[in-house]
């Protein structure tokens, strides 16, 4: 049995693995003391294995630049926005990114799949392939930054030279758990060698596992957040996700002159609910967990209507 509505269809099994993973936490399967591990195992191990793979086997010259360089020029306009609003500070940086960061492998991939088919993939394709180089290292190096801004304003300590905050946050953006692996596949892809079947396949593996264990991580830590106290800060954030974000980009696209299937994918993609590299960038740097975790459930059901708009009123668009 297959359900006929493709929302339904891509966001039921993400909102099933949310709902396994809270109630293993509930029932102290996996206790609150062992997510910071389960943690460590999807950002440290499975993440990489699937960002290293994706970057490995895209060529440059071969993308579409245009309604991509688009997508994230908006998408870091709405970023700056929201840190601006939040307050300059690690903690604000944590809520921007969730405020622009989709879920589109998981949804967007089989969601674009059945709503625009094999043309409408290609366009998401050439925005997945670079999703994470641009969104997570501009976000990575924005954090680091105000980490070692806020760090050098403790009081602990000399301060140090601007130039020095700088370098050491651009080092610690580079050799780090996101941009590291991305950079290296993407260098790896212009060699145009390709991955032994020997090591594609285990990559493979480990990339397969990191959406659905991910989501059972989000699961688990929403067992153990008191979401109602967090329910307000995510409902807006959920909404500039859903709703604001695909908004602003249906505008510049139309601006911009992008129509038919290359504007719905791009809008489509803005109005996905918040990905789960959000939520592990909030664990690791320990900064709005709570309210990250409640976001990436209550988007998600939110998704269920920005999306469902999309669909309707994109096509009806003229010419």
């Amino acid at each position: 049995m297959t359900l006929d509505n493709p929302v339904l269809s891509a966001l039921l099994p993400v909102g099933l693995l949310i709902g396994i993973g809270f109630v293993a936490g509930k029932a102290k399967l996996i206790r609150g003391e062992g997510v910071r591990d389960l943690s460590n195992l999807v950002f440290l191990v499975l993440a990489q294995a699937l960002l290293f793979r994706t970057m490995s086997s895209v060529h440059i010259e071969r993308l579409n630049f245009g309604s991509v360089a688009l997508y994230y020029a908006v998408a870091i306009a709405l970023f700056l926005i929201v840190l601006a609003l939040q307050g300059w500070h690690s903690r604000s940086a944590v809520i921007a990114l969730g405020a622009i960061f989709s879920n589109m492998l998981m949804i967007g991939v089989p969601l674009v799949g059945l709503a625009y088919g094999e043309a409408g993939l290609v366009q998401l394709f050439a925005l997945v392939s670079m999703h994470a180089l641009v969104v997570l290292t501009f976000a990575t190096v924005v954090l680091e930054l105000l980490v070692a801004h806020e760090q050098s304003q403790a009081g602990q300590g000399e301060r140090r030279h601007l130039l020095l905050i700088v370098g050491t946050a651009m080092k610690n953006a580079i050799v780090h758990p996101i941009p590291l692996p991305i950079i290296a596949g993407l260098l790896y892809a212009q060699t145009g060698w390709g991955l032994p079947a020997e090591i594609d396949r285990p990559l493979k593996l480990l990339g397969d596992a990191f959406g659905p264990v991910a989501l059972v991580l989000v699961g688990v830590t929403l067992a153990h957040t008191a979401i109602g106290m967090q329910l307000k800060g995510a409902l807006v954030i959920s909404a500039i996700k859903t709703f604001v974000h695909p908004v602003l980009m249906l505008a510049a696209g139309w601006l911009f002159g992008l129509r038919g299937v290359q504007l719905a994918v791009m809008v489509m993609a803005a109005a996905l609910p918040v990905g789960a590299n959000v939520f592990l960038f909030a664990h690791r740097y320990r900064k709005a967990e709570d309210l990250v975790t409640a976001t990436l459930a209550v988007s998600t059901a939110m998704a269920l209507v920005s999306v469902s708009l999309v669909l309707a009123l994109v096509p009806k668009l003229p010419p």
